[in-house]
């Protein structure tokens, strides 16, 4: 299927590795010419140049911290001086390291920690938004897309789960406003999902617990495990990359305001 992306410029932030960088890989697949971004320089360049190389389109490393306007407002701004234009923004950042994560009980919970959370993955992704928005209203065409997380649904961690919800409503009011100027906007809630760090984080859950890697995966040792879903295996970041492709087609025009989840059913599973 033709998803009419191609020569079309993107930027993707947490670009370098992860979800991020699956996603840019997916969009240089379909013909996009993409600007990856997050914090670290080497990581960046290194995926670049295997984006590239596998493509044959421009990916263009930046570094940018999310948590800073003028840094973000002049990266944007940059990206689409180099790529001619943009069309797409990604916003896959993340805090780095992962999540500080304020889980426990809520008399535990550390007020830095959630604001951190919120900085990087809100007010960054809006931050970003922000930047973007006249960018692509100079295309008449354009898309965002916000990664955010199944925690989102579920209790247990505070900041991880309320800046989820928060990116939702702000898909929803960012598609309100940009619908008419040819912009939809929509949200993917990602389940845990295999990475380039996932067998790395197999092995240390298999030593912890005096089991192998094949048993962390097909039992329910630990969440995105086989059973840990409807599906019986973990997602892939690539195939959070199909649905971001999708999601910044032509024959996505219907869909803005949304939130899909991308989890292979997490916490559906039925057993038998």
């Amino acid at each position: 299927m033709d998803f009419g992306l191609q020569d079309k410029y993107a930027l993707v932030t947490g670009g370098s590795r992860g979800i991020g960088k699956a996603i840019a890989r997916e969009l240089a697949r379909e013909g996009v010419d993409v600007v990856i971004a997050s914090r670290t320089m080497a990581d960046l360049e290194r995926s670049a140049r295997e984006i590239e190389d596998e493509t044959g389109r421009r990916i263009i490393p930046m570094q940018l911290d999310v948590t800073d306007k003028a840094q973000v407002d002049r990266v944007t701004a940059a990206a689409g001086q180099q790529l001619g234009g943009l069309h797409i923004l990604v916003n896959s950042g993340s805090y780095p390291g992962g999540s500080p994560g304020a889980t426990g009980p809520i008399e535990e919970l550390v007020d830095e920690d959630l604001l951190a959370d919120f900085d990087v993955k809100y007010v960054g992704a809006l931050r970003c938004a922000r930047a973007a928005i006249p960018l692509l209203k100079d295309q008449g065409w354009g898309r965002i897309i916000n990664i955010s997380g199944g925690n989102a649904r579920n209790a247990g961690n505070l900041s991880g789960g309320a800046r989820n919800v928060s990116m939702v409503h702000m898909t929803k009011t960012l598609s309100n406003h940009l619908g008419r100027y040819g912009i939809t906007v929509n949200c993917i809630h990602p389940g845990t999902t295999r990475t380039e760090r996932t067998p790395g984080m197999l092995e240390a859950r298999a030593a912890q617990l005096g089991v192998t890697v094949e048993e962390v995966e097909q039992n329910d040792f630990a969440p995105g495990s086989s059973r840990g879903n409807a599906i019986c295996r973990m997602v892939d970041a690539s195939e959070v990359g199909f649905l971001t492709a999708y999601l910044c087609s032509d024959k996505a025009w219907a869909i803005t305001g949304e939130v899909i989840a991308a989890g292979g059913g997490t916490g559906n599973a039925v057993y038998y």
